[in-house]
């Protein structure tokens, strides 16, 4: 433990740091879906590999959600199960929520009238057979961070928490938290979830305003985590 979206080029080796090896990796040439999607840069993959996605809403996560029903949840923010059967994947969203096109995201979902806050699922091969192979939740949360400032639009990136959680089978999942101020949509908070399997990388990325005017609320932050843990391979 906040996220390619496009068609890559190929670009040059650089070194990891740690000591960990890098190989030549694609270049993200557009930032799409949101800034979760800057890991793919960070992690060797091969370009030529087909996109094919994977995430699953936990039982868990979803039984609590059901549990709670819409008692103190924000208007527009009650959450519905959204599967995808041909892709394989499950996860929760909004019910006011609709899903839009964009290429590259496997699912990408706007909030009506404001599409900044949004939820995108993407996946891009790689040559892992687990995340744990790459870092650990505090160094991912580090290269996404380094990527993030080396942005003209950012103007500040916070780590706020990153850990991890067992998924389905026993999967490890990341999840990293951070605070982004830039100058394309202003302060916002980042949440990012991802796994590996089947060597394939699976990036879930939230992204919500957090102005100082108008700062992310308890209520709303609850129902993102409650997408953020539902997050899973099938």
């Amino acid at each position: 433990m906040p996220m390619s979206l496009v068609c890559p080029c190929c670009g040059p080796p650089q070194a990891l740091a740690g000591g960990h090896r890098r190989r030549p990796l694609p270049l993200l040439t557009r930032r799409a879906v949101s800034a979760a999607t800057l890991l793919l840069a960070a992690l060797p993959f091969t370009a030529s590999s087909p996109q094919l996605p994977v995430a699953s809403a936990s039982e868990a996560a979803v039984a609590a959600a059901e549990e709670q029903g819409e008692s103190g949840v924000p208007e527009g923010l009650e959450l519905e199960r959204y599967t995808d059967q041909e892709q394989g994947f499950t996860l929760l969203k909004p019910t006011s929520w609709p899903k839009v096109d964009k290429a590259g995201a496997m699912a990408l979902f706007q909030q009506e009238g404001k599409g900044s806050n949004n939820i995108g699922v993407v996946v891009n091969p790689v040559r892992l057979n687990s995340l744990t192979e790459f870092g650990t939740p505090q160094f991912v949360a580090d290269r996404l961070l380094q990527a993030e400032k080396k942005k003209e639009s950012t103007k500040s990136a916070e780590v706020i928490s990153a850990g991890e959680r067992s998924g389905h089978g026993g999967l490890i999942v990341y999840e990293i938290e951070y605070a982004l101020d830039s100058t394309r949509g202003g302060m916002k908070r980042i949440f990012s979830a991802a796994f590996v399997a089947s060597r394939k990388l699976y990036l879930l990325n939230i992204a919500y305003s957090d102005a100082q005017e108008k700062p992310l609320d308890s209520q709303t932050r609850t129902v993102l985590e409650q997408v953020l843990h539902s997050f899973d391979s099938v």
